[in-house]
């Protein structure tokens, strides 16, 4: 048994998807009715005014989803973060995502179909990328293209409903495959991409949402049509209902990439969460017991992490009971839970109340963690804390997996001719030349000045999705030195709450800079050594994680042999 008096720094670190994990333990009313006038005419106004807005958000959806499509490639950030953070919108943003990554998944047979019926020569008005996005929706979404029947764009499109569905056929059966389902599964698993880069299909991660119901209920609701597979490859193949039971994490399933759970009454209720597996391994790992007391996390949102860790609390717990969730009250252990950005504490707290932690979670919203002192008494019974600062980002999974855009030609196969790229990505660029040139080509992130090619711009992107150009290595150094220095004040401000007893550290960097070298910077200083930290020995680690083979990175120096074996 470790000596209770004694400081303990648990050090661990991850490597499946380049995320890292360090653990470090030491001790411890309506106005008609205000008015008694008849209510109606206002209830009728509302009403209208409600058809008036779904109407215009309806007639926005796909000029704002082709302007998403047309950004140029350095607009910064994930297509999910550019979109959802963007406020001017008027239709629903998880609507213009889905009908942006749709389209440009079935982009390769839209394109086909729209060039054999020659629509771009017929319809002038028509851009090759509003083609694809109407397109779609008139061949494959079940209420067919969101505008009024009288709309100009939707009569473009519907008065050659009878050739596109015929071409669209005959591009069916031109790939051998005999039902839409089969089209479907072959589009899904990347059948038609040219690239000549392979297409990784991830898994969706799951994790039952343990405050208001269990894994075992899940699989016999929610999950009662999939079958059981013991090989997660098996779920990343796009077709089909199978579903994994991870080995190293409780409560956490993978099922097909293709499965769309979010109109699930478990999913909309906050019984199931969204959470890559990668992301459920600081809250498992630092595990808080209630001999720990009380949990920060210091860079809170979106709120995945804070919600596992309130599950976890109550797994320890003799007083809660999942089938009365006013138990939860009674829990003495809570989690001050710290977001500096007030919009994404807004997120933090949507997440925080629609997964049932709002009892056992204080929300510090516009507060930085490194501003909070030690001493006060509030943070007093504060035995743990989860760190998970800003980093590089460079360690995610996923960010670009954008599927290609492949645009039509028009009726002479002119300047809309068929370009091939990460639509909306950093980076993307066209295959072809000559007639395969895109028609709204993104800028190149090579230019000529005088003559002269310049150095490649590359942007790094945080994992908040921040953009930072990087012209060269020592423009890559100086990031990640600034960003190391960021996340060692981080940890050793952590290391100074006088009751802490366990703290991890989490990046998404594949950066040694912002790993081993930050814990090993923060275990050479003063307050370390001073109150005794030392490394998380894998025999010591939580069960799942004890057994988790991937461990950490050996560098030149000595410390490194005696960490690694503590890194996840």
């Amino acid at each position: 048994m470790p000596d209770p008096n004694r400081r303990y720094a648990y050090l661990a670190a991850s490597t499946l998807v380049v995320i890292w994990f360090w653990v470090l333990i030491g001790r411890p009313t309506s106005l008609g009715a205000l008015f008694g006038g008849n209510p109606e005419p206002y209830k009728e106004r509302d009403i209208r005014k409600g058809r008036q807005k779904k109407k215009s958000a309806a007639m926005s959806l796909y000029y704002e989803a082709a302007d998403v499509l047309k950004a140029p490639t350095t607009a910064g950030g994930s297509l999910k973060s550019r979109i959802f953070s963007k406020k001017d919108f008027k239709a629903p943003p998880a609507q213009i995502y889905a009908l942006v990554i749709e389209t440009c998944k079935w982009s390769a047979v839209l394109k086909e179909v729209i060039e054999k019926t020659g629509l771009l020569g017929l319809e002038r008005k028509l851009t090759p990328i509003l083609s694809l996005l109407l397109v779609h929706d008139l061949l494959l979404a079940k209420r067919g293209i969101a505008l009024p029947a009288t709309h100009g764009l939707r009569a473009s499109i519907e008065r050659h409903k009878a050739r596109l569905t015929a071409e669209f056929t005959r591009a069916r059966i031109r790939r051998g495959l005999g039902s839409l389902e089969a089209l479907t599964e072959h589009v899904e698993a990347g059948g038609d991409n040219t690239s000549g880069i392979p297409v990784t299909a991830h898994p969706r991660w799951i994790r039952i949402n343990t405050l208001k119901t269990t894994l075992e209920d899940q699989l016999k609701t929610t999950f009662k049509d999939y079958s059981r597979t013991l090989n997660v490859g098996e779920v990343q193949k796009r077709g089909g209902k199978k579903i994994f039971l991870d080995a190293h994490v409780p409560n956490l399933v993978a099922v097909p990439p293709s499965a769309d759970l979010t109109k699930s009454a478990a999913y909309t209720s906050g019984a199931l969460i969204f959470q890559d597996k990668a992301s459920c391994f600081p809250a498992y790992l630092l595990d808080p017991l209630p001999e720990d007391g009380d949990v920060i996390d210091s860079c809170a949102a979106p709120g995945n992490k804070t919600t596992h860790l309130a599950s976890i609390l109550a797994s320890h717990s003799s007083v809660v009971d999942i089938a009365d969730p006013t138990t939860l009250t009674e829990l003495p252990q809570k989690i001050h839970a710290f977001e500096k950005d007030k919009l994404r504490a807004t997120t933090l707290a949507k997440m925080v109340a629609l997964a049932g932690s709002d009892v056992v979670t204080k929300i510090h919203a516009s507060t930085d963690f490194l501003k909070a002192d030690p001493e006060n008494p509030q943070f007093a019974k504060v035995g743990a804390l989860l760190l998970d600062p800003s980093c590089s980002g460079s360690g995610i999974v996923g960010r670009d997996d954008m599927p290609e855009l492949h645009l039509p030609s028009d009726a002479k196969g002119g300047a809309a001719a068929a370009a091939v790229g990460k639509a909306g990505a950093k980076g993307g660029k066209g295959k072809g030349k000559g007639k395969d040139k895109p028609a709204e080509e993104k800028p190149s992130q090579k230019r000529k000045r005088d003559g002269k090619e310049e150095e490649k711009v590359e942007v790094l992107l945080d994992d908040d999705g921040v953009p930072t150009a990087i012209t060269s290595a020592q423009d890559l150094q100086a990031r990640l030195a600034a960003l190391a220095a960021f996340q060692l004040t981080l940890l050793l401000h952590a290391m100074r709450f006088p009751g802490a007893r366990k703290i991890t550290y989490s990046t998404c960097s594949e950066h040694n800079e912002e790993n081993e070298g930050v814990v090993l910077a923060a275990l050479e200083s003063e307050v370390a050594k001073a109150r005794g930290w030392r490394v998380l020995r894998r025999d010591e680690q939580v069960g799942g994680m004890k057994r988790w083979d991937v461990r950490g990175v050996e560098g030149e120096k000595g410390e490194y042999k005696a960490i690694r074996e503590g890194c996840i």
